[in-house]
């Protein structure tokens, strides 16, 4: 295997506050880099670091922790409406533009991220060379009804503790937290224990809650927040770039939650990886590696042509 690349890390000012972001590779290099989105809202970099070994091939590979997360600014005092898709998009650009490289680069984005990747997309920005949609829905109602089908998946026992603290308001009680762990070791990361960097994302997402909390809700599948009502199965259409769509047999982001991606995305290819859930990044690394270098290979440097 070929030695890593050394990575570095710094910040650039976003409004008023400062974004971290880690760069694995040179920018330099003649290979489009590829821009990771973690998910959440809220859940950090971390547990998608793996994505970084990419970068092995000789492509810089971009994370970052999204603002209120992480390394980046945290604002927990901020009122509910502040925490909007426009402001992560506003924040993504102004990564791009610091970093030097909106005029090309390749987007992924994990569960959130993909949501939020989407919504990059369908603006058409010109620099966009392709976009992987790893784990996402096309819309958070298509999600909530699928979570409650797999719910119903869980032993009764734990359906009924899931269903009598979410109507009493303690989500935070522990036999509820315990029974939350039974959905996730499911149908979010089948690896248990849970590999450290998927931990670290988790604590982060602990220590300050508030976008996660504010913008989804106490966990994956009790869904309260504001994105309740998210959609973006109408403008579908409108992402004009080759997609690769990703998701595992066992994943909360089931078939049903993404295929209006693949029905109105004009040049689109899905590969589902069976033997994962919703991080076949580290549940499957070295095929998900193998089919992520492929994709990005075969749309390094094409141009578009917008219409009018």
């Amino acid at each position: 295997m070929s030695i890593m690349p050394s990575a570095i890390e710094g910040t650039c000012v976003f409004r008023d506050w400062r974004t971290w972001f880690r760069v694995t590779g040179s920018l330099g290099s003649k290979l489009t880099p590829l821009v990771v989105l973690h998910g959440g809202p809220g859940a950090a970099h971390n547990y998608t670091l793996r994505i970084a070994n990419v970068a092995r091939s000789g492509r810089a590979v971009v994370h970052y922790d999204q603002l209120g997360v992480g390394q980046s600014t945290h604002l927990p005092n901020q009122p509910t409406d502040f925490w909007t898709v426009e402001l992560f998009l506003e924040e993504l650009d102004n990564l791009l533009g610091h970093l030097g490289i909106a005029d090309s680069y390749h987007l992924l984005g994990q569960s959130w991220g993909g949501m939020l990747a989407a919504e990059h997309a369908v603006r058409r920005p010109r620099g966009l060379r392709s976009l992987v949609i790893a784990n996402s829905p096309a819309s958070m109602d298509l999600w909530v009804r699928e979570a409650d089908r797999l719910r119903g998946l869980l032993p009764e026992s734990t359906q009924l503790v899931l269903r009598a603290h979410e109507q009493d308001g303690t989500t935070d009680h522990p036999d509820y937290l315990a029974a939350t762990k039974e959905f996730y070791n499911r149908f979010v990361c089948r690896v248990v224990p849970n590999p450290p960097e998927v931990v670290a994302s988790d604590e982060a997402t602990a220590a300050d809650p508030t976008v996660y909390h504010t913008m989804n809700g106490p966990n994956e599948f009790h869904v309260v927040g504001t994105l309740r009502d998210w959609t973006i199965v109408d403008r579908i259409p409108r992402i004009d770039v080759p997609t690769l769509l990703i998701n595992g047999a066992h994943d909360e982001a089931t078939a049903i939650t993404m295929q209006p991606f693949y029905d109105r995305i004009p040049n689109v290819e899905w590969t589902v990886f069976e033997n994962s859930s919703h991080m076949p990044h580290v549940e499957e690394e070295s095929r998900y590696l193998d089919v992520l270098n492929t994709f990005l290979i075969a749309h390094d440097g094409t141009e578009k042509t917008h219409a009018k």
